[in-house]
């Protein structure tokens, strides 16, 4: 006799049957087929869900795993081990039968189980987050990505809204369920309900909200205050002016005569030059003395003196150097016009930004107007939408027994090919260790033969291999023994070809100090001379003028005039000024740091020469130094 029986004893007899089966000891099919004996009391349908139930949590045993492991990972971790096959059950259902069984089938068999397991289950699978993030990355480890988003994670996220609706009522459930106190029952009478209830209405779906701008974030304080690293650098840099300042008038404090000192105490150090330092100095005085004396022969042919040129030459180059100066204050003037050009543009920038935001504000009514008319449409398409589903619920039960006639058939035409696959497979196996047992019996037998190993050898004898120039191992030593004497001759021959090119060198080196000490010597008395002509033909500093540095400056002044018009009319918040101001104040401290390196560059370029004279007379008197010191150096190597 068949029997009804409820939700929650069909998800029993699933979970029950899952337990038992191993896929080790037994296959597919012969589960399915015990599976089938054992619900022989079930009727039609309820024995096909059953077996579709198991069949899936089988076949897909592997992608369910993944959720259910990390739900006791994380929401699940207090759950026992022995409900792991109820979970599946219902991530099965959900995964793969909700679009075959509808929704209310599938909230009754939730409301039948568990109310808090459930609700903790579905809450963390039905969570958007983890579908389209690490659920999906998981499942595509077995399945083709696309095949996985078309055909699982989309139709998840479909029915997702309503699967909410059904978790919140869980949770209500809850809820009542822990405020209710239990009390005695009553037997109350009710009428008998003769009428026939009509079927439901779908409600209607609640009309979607506005949507809603998000609040402005307030703009920081900190924005406003000035950073703390600016102010500790200025703190560094006034503390390192100050200790410049100190350590120069301490240095003009001293006397003269302690300088005097300090100099003597410096020419005494000795100097110590190597190989390379003496052979490049060398070469350097050579060339020096070969064009000197060219210079004289050519003088003695009748060349003339070049010291027209030379003064022609410094005319020019003091020529050069005031346009430089002139084009490096043009360059500082353009800079500084250029940036009150930026400031009246953003000046200007700020107006049309302002009129911007008005347009703005007045489309942005125009469209939320538009958009209220096309909620009211689609509400209206809505409607319309929910009669016509209403019309085609009638013939979904027919639709149902012929699509569950078709999988029978399929469930049929699988099992007779999984056994025909099965049966080839076992005899190919058999095939297969036959052989090998033949092959293991072949090594076997080959290993027992004994093999010869002992080797007797004759080093006078050769190898036999028929190669010209073939010879017996001692024959070899031989020839090793004399190769080796007379690799020890060459190093001998070489070593002493190397003592006597080092003695050469030597020779050269003392020779080439010789004549550096000479040539230090007349070069230090040629600098003395030249600065002391030098000290009585100084001259002043000459003043620059330039029309460009005019016309520049006027425009600089008529510029920042404008701008000045431009920020009087301009009505700006107080907190956006001071940010202004601030800029405007490090803007200006940058400008006049620049103007101050100008000024410098100034004044490095007019003394120029003077410094580079400077220079050379300092290369030579150090020279000249030297010079004594080489000849200490020639005597202590010899």
């Amino acid at each position: 006799m068949v029997k009804m029986v409820s939700h929650r004893e069909l998800i029993a007899l699933i979970v029950q049957q899952l337990n038992k089966f191993n896929p080790e000891n037994q296959s597919m099919e012969d589960f399915l087929n015990e599976s089938a004996m054992m619900l022989q009391t079930l009727n039609v349908t309820e024995e096909k869900f059953v077996l579709d139930t198991l069949e899936g949590c089988t076949e897909y045993k592997s992608i369910l795993d993944v959720v259910v492991n990390a739900f006791y990972a994380q929401d699940g971790r207090y759950c026992p081990i022995s409900e792991r096959s109820l979970y599946l059950v219902i991530c099965y259902l959900a995964t793969f039968q909700l679009e075959e069984i509808g929704l209310q089938h599938f909230s009754r068999i939730v409301k039948s189980l568990d109310t808090a397991k459930m609700q903790k289950f579905l809450r963390f699978f039905f969570n958007d987050l983890y579908l389209n993030t690490w659920i999906k990355d998981e499942w595509s480890h077995f399945y083709d990505s696309v095949y996985v988003k078309e055909n699982w994670i989309d139709p998840l996220l479909r029915w997702q809204p309503k699967v909410k609706q059904l978790i919140e009522k869980l949770t209500d459930k809850l809820s009542n369920c822990t405020t209710t106190v239990k009390t005695s029952r009553v037997t109350q009478p009710k009428e008998f309900n003769l009428t026939v209830p009509k079927p439901r209405a779908i409600p209607l779906p609640p009309p979607a909200p506005l949507p809603v701008l998000a609040k402005r974030q307030p703009v920081p304080p900190s924005i406003y205050k000035p950073p703390k690293e600016r102010k500790q650098l200025e703190e560094i840099k006034t503390k390192n002016i100050q200790k410049a300042k100190n350590i120069h008038d301490r240095m003009e404090s001293k006397p003269a005569f302690k300088a005097q000192k300090i100099q003597s105490k410096i020419d005494n150090i000795p100097i110590k030059l190597n190989t390379a330092a003496i052979l490049r100095e060398g070469a350097l005085y050579q060339r020096k003395w070969e064009e000197e004396l060219k210079r004289i022969e050519n003088l003695q042919q009748g060349a003339g003196d070049p010291s027209e040129f030379l003064e022609w030459q410094k005319q020019m180059r003091g020529k050069d150097l005031e346009e430089q100066l002139a084009e490096i204050e043009c360059r500082r003037l353009q800079g500084k016009l250029s940036h009150e050009e930026a400031v009246l543009a953003r000046q200007n920038v700020i107006q049309e930004n302002k009129k911007k935001a008005d347009l703005f504000r007045e489309k942005k009514a125009e469209l939320m107007h538009l958009y209220a008319e096309k909620r009211l449409q689609e509400q209206k398409e809505m409607k319309e939408l929910v009669e016509q589903v209403t019309e085609g619920h009638k013939n979904v039960k027919q639709a149902k027994a012929k699509m569950q006639e078709y999988k029978q058939q399929i469930v049929q035409q699988v099992c007779k090919k999984s056994e025909e696959l099965l049966r080839q497979a076992l005899e190919e196996e058999e095939e297969k260790n036959r052989k090998r047992y033949e092959l293991i019996q072949q090594i076997r037998a080959i290993e027992s033969i004994p093999n010869i190993r002992h080797k007797f050898v004759d080093l006078t004898e050769t190898g036999g291999h028929g190669l010209f120039g073939e010879m017996s191992i001692v024959e070899l030593r031989e020839r090793l023994a004399l190769l080796k004497e007379a690799q020890k001759a060459a190093e001998e021959e070489k070593r002493d070809q190397i003592i006597h090119e080092k003695q050469a060198k030597e020779q050269l080196l003392l020779d080439k100090l010789d004549q550096i000490s000479q040539f230090r010597a007349e070069l230090g008395r040629a600098a003395a001379l030249k600065q002391e002509e030098k000290k009585k033909s100084q001259s002043g500093e000459r003043p620059m003028k330039d029309e460009r540095i005019l016309n520049l400056q006027k425009k600089i002044a008529e510029k920042t005039m404008e701008r000045k018009k431009q920020e009087g009319l301009l009505k700006i918040i107080p907190q956006k000024t001071r940010i202004v101001s601030n800029k405007d104040s490090f803007q200006w401290n940058h400008w006049k740091e620049l103007e101050e390196s100008r000024e410098r560059q100034f004044r490095i370029l007019q003394h120029g020469f003077m410094d580079r004279e400077a220079a050379q007379k300092r290369e030579l008197i150090a020279a000249a130094r030297s010079g004594a010191k080489a000849c200490v150096l020639r005597s202590d190597l010899k």
